[in-house]
């Protein structure tokens, strides 16, 4: 079972604190059973004969044996709650790992509400559980077994009470735990389903509103709202029946006692300190089951959560990264494509055919080509995002697949098509690639970005706080900072994923102006939607429908190639382009 393997692997860790409750939970637990046997010899020695000394000595013995209760007690949860949030922080550490090394394939396949939930609520059932079986499933099959030891130590003649009493809060739990279970796994998948529309209404706030479209996205939150609202109040419904269920069995296992153990009293088969004594093990025995109750109701839930967990650690990664560094460390930043070729799974079509070219340091690369040509994914490839199913990529002749991952951030630095920034202020998110870059370096790539002026302008300058996404700054300026971002990293390989096209035509030309001397030596690619970017790049690359028609120079592309004509008449008139 999930839930078993999952604990049992993140509890050895913590073995002496698990060992330490047992201990705890075993000393409490006698100290508990211990005293209605000893307020039973105060009722039958004490108070019947009189005998003040034994009530004084007894009772005294009584408190100190409550004491240790107390303080065995205590120390018992306090160490099943280290274990337990423990545990909790080291399975959330590994759905995080997890949950990072999994390729866009894997990610896009979960979706982001569910991984989300899966490495939060998800891991917050289990790591729940683990400390009320601690606290609880320890201490209740001791109570109840001592409890019917001592009971029939003390009057055997009713130990049938204990077992119907027992036999029928058996029934009801497992009665309860049927209904339970497929009702947790739909409730976790409700939770998924409200955790994704919120997260897309969050995101796509502005577009929401750009549309006017609050009311259709509040009755999409109201449906999901409502489906996890409908099972949460069906569990409810049985919760509310479990705990009237069990008083009454309570009540009229202790009308049972009182009755039956009242003839026994009158006809002077007990004393009354025994019958006082078998009824509070009776209570301890029922309480007990009563811990097992609540502990087996929260295991449904907690098993579907853990089973989630399991199905996301057990994926295995399109991607694997070796464990050193490769001798062959990338030094100049040449990318060479050999007959790549990558399909999405279930694609009728490969995305990109037999892909060959070659990007040299020290020039600049340019690929342009119709919406869903296949440029973006180029890009993707080199940065291994996908694995290319067909051909190979090479960085300085070592393949990308040989290269971990620090390796890889090392030599290509990313701006992507759609800038995101961190919370934090400008120089954290300036300093993502390279953590210990000074001030200095941080003006040098704004100045090249064409950043520095607005950054100037704010209060605090390089420590101004900036929002979760970057929403706290303009389109154009969030571009312009990720492209600094990229600059301060100072990769071998550049990788601009259209990321000049929230950019004026005027600050455009800047940038492309001041980048030669930053990217000095390293090899640039861009891939571009305006022919105005790219028209002194020293390559071109031609996409359509995933295969490369056509290289060469802006002018030789001009004379030519068809496709590129065709984009450069829809964006400029013949006497410009030429």
């Amino acid at each position: 079972m999930a839930l078993i393997s999952l604990t049992l692997r993140h509890a050895k860790r913590y073995w002496p604190f698990v060992v330490a409750v047992l201990v705890l939970q075993l000393l409490s637990t006698i100290a508990a059973l211990w005293l209605p046997s000893l307020n039973a010899q105060i009722i039958d020695q004490g108070i019947a004969k009189g005998d003040t000394g034994f009530i004084w000595r007894t009772g005294g013995f009584m408190l100190i044996v409550s004491l240790g209760q107390l303080l065995t007690a205590v120390a018992a949860v306090y160490f099943g709650a280290r274990t337990s949030m423990g545990m909790g922080r080291d399975l959330r550490r590994e759905v995080y790992r997890k949950v990072d090394s999994l390729s866009t394939l894997e990610a896009t396949k979960f979706g982001a509400g569910t991984l989300i939930t899966r490495g939060t609520n998800d891991v917050q059932q289990v790591q729940m559980l683990v400390l009320m079986a601690l606290n609880f499933m320890v201490s209740a099959p001791i109570m109840a077994i001592g409890g019917v030891i001592m009971a029939l130590r003390e009057d055997a003649g009713m130990s049938w009470l204990v077992w119907v009493s027992v036999a029928v809060l058996a029934v009801i739990v497992s009665f309860l735990v049927w209904l339970l279970l497929p009702l947790f796994r739909t409730m976790q998948d409700r939770v998924d389903a409200i955790n994704g529309v919120l997260r897309e209404q969050i995101m796509g706030i502005r577009v929401v509103r750009a549309f006017v479209r609050e009311n259709f996205e509040a009755d999409r939150y109201e449906t999901a709202n409502r489906n996890i609202t409908d099972v949460s109040v069906r569990v409810g419904n049985i919760f509310v029946l479990m705990f009237p269920v069990i008083m009454m069995v309570l009540h009229f296992a202790t009308a049972a006692v009182l009755w039956f153990g009242g003839h026994r009293v009158e006809a002077g088969v007990v004393q009354i300190g025994s019958l006082t004594a078998f009824l509070q093990y009776l209570l301890q025995i029922l309480m007990a089951v009563m811990m097992g109750v609540f502990m087996t109701m929260m295991i449904p839930r907690a098993v579907v959560c853990a089973e989630r967990i399991r199905e996301l650690l057990d994926t295995k990664s399109t991607l694997s990264f070796p464990d050193r560094e490769t001798e062959a460390t990338p030094q100049a930043g040449r990318i060479e494509f050999s007959g790549v070729t990558f399909g999405f799974p279930g694609a009728e079509q490969p995305v990109i055919r037999d892909a060959t070219f070659v990007a040299e340091p020290g020039k600049t690369t340019a690929i342009i080509g119709s919406t869903g040509a296949g440029k973006t994914v180029l890009l993707n490839l080199m940065l291994r995002l996908y694995d290319a199913q067909e051909g190979s990529i090479t960085i300085d002749g070592a393949p990308v697949a040989a290269l971990t991952r620090a390796q890889l951030a090392d030599t290509v630095s990313l701006v992507p098509q759609r800038p995101y920034l961190f919370s934090g202020t400008i120089a954290s998110n300036l300093r993502f690639g390279k953590t210990d870059a000074s001030e200095a370096e941080l003006w040098d790539a704004l100045r090249v970005a064409q950043g520095e002026d607005f950054v100037r302008e704010k209060e605090l300058g390089l420590e101004e706080p900036v929002s979760q996404g970057g929403t706290s700054v303009s389109g154009g300026q969030r571009q312009r900072l990720s492209i600094a971002r990229a600059l301060v990293a100072k990769p071998r390989v550049y990788l601009f994923d259209d990321s000049f096209s929230a950019l004026d035509v005027a600050t455009d030309a800047r940038l492309r102006a001041a980048l030669p001397s930053a990217t000095e030596g390293a090899t640039t690619i861009i891939v571009a939607q305006r022919v105005s970017t790219i028209t002194e790049a020293d390559q071109i690359l031609v996409v359509e429908a995933g295969e490369i028609v056509g290289r060469g120079t802006h002018d030789e592309l001009l004379l030519s190639n068809e496709v590129y004509q065709e984009i450069v008449r829809s964006q400029l008139e013949e006497a410009e382009a030429a």
